[in-house]
């Protein structure tokens, strides 16, 4: 999947280069489109309690994965509470593509952890698999705990 994604932003780079003459640093994503970029092409890979891999992930340990296979390359603590202890604090209604936002579904603790994507979105490996998910459901605001900013 990440060859493909590779050679397709290649392709798209290079193109860039022979057609509009933008030097390869101007065509090049940012840090917050990698990761949402990325994070969306696990759509649809199972849940899987402690799973760490596109074999299947548990909700903290596809944040985890996405942070450090991508350009990021940031090695984020294991689980969504002690996630939750790193990064800087974003104001809530300030969040940025790329952020992490936090959950107490458990009504304690943080217990949840996802991507946020921009527009009242994000993505988590949910226990029905990875999945893009509202902020606007009940479900989701009501637990809803913070965000923490990764990214440089």
């Amino acid at each position: 999947m990440k060859r493909i994604l590779l050679a397709f932003v290649s392709l798209g780079l290079a193109a860039l280069l022979i057609l509009g003459g933008v030097t390869a640093a101007k065509a090049s994503p940012s840090y917050d489109q990698e990761v949402t970029e990325t994070a969306k092409l696990y759509k649809g890979t199972p849940f899987k309690w402690g799973g760490t891999t596109p074999k299947g992930f548990d909700a903290s340990g596809f944040t985890k994965y996405i942070f450090k296979t991508t350009v990021v390359n940031k090695d984020i603590p294991r689980t969504s509470a002690t996630q939750y202890k790193g990064g800087a604090a974003v104001v809530k209604g300030k969040e940025k593509m790329g952020d992490l936002v936090f959950f107490k579904t458990n009504g304690k603790s943080i217990s949840f952890v996802g991507i946020y994507l921009g527009n009242k979105e994000f993505i988590a490996a949910t226990s029905k698999g990875v999945r893009i998910q509202s902020l606007n459901t009940k479900y989701w605001k009501d637990s809803y705990a913070g965000a923490r900013r990764y990214l440089p």
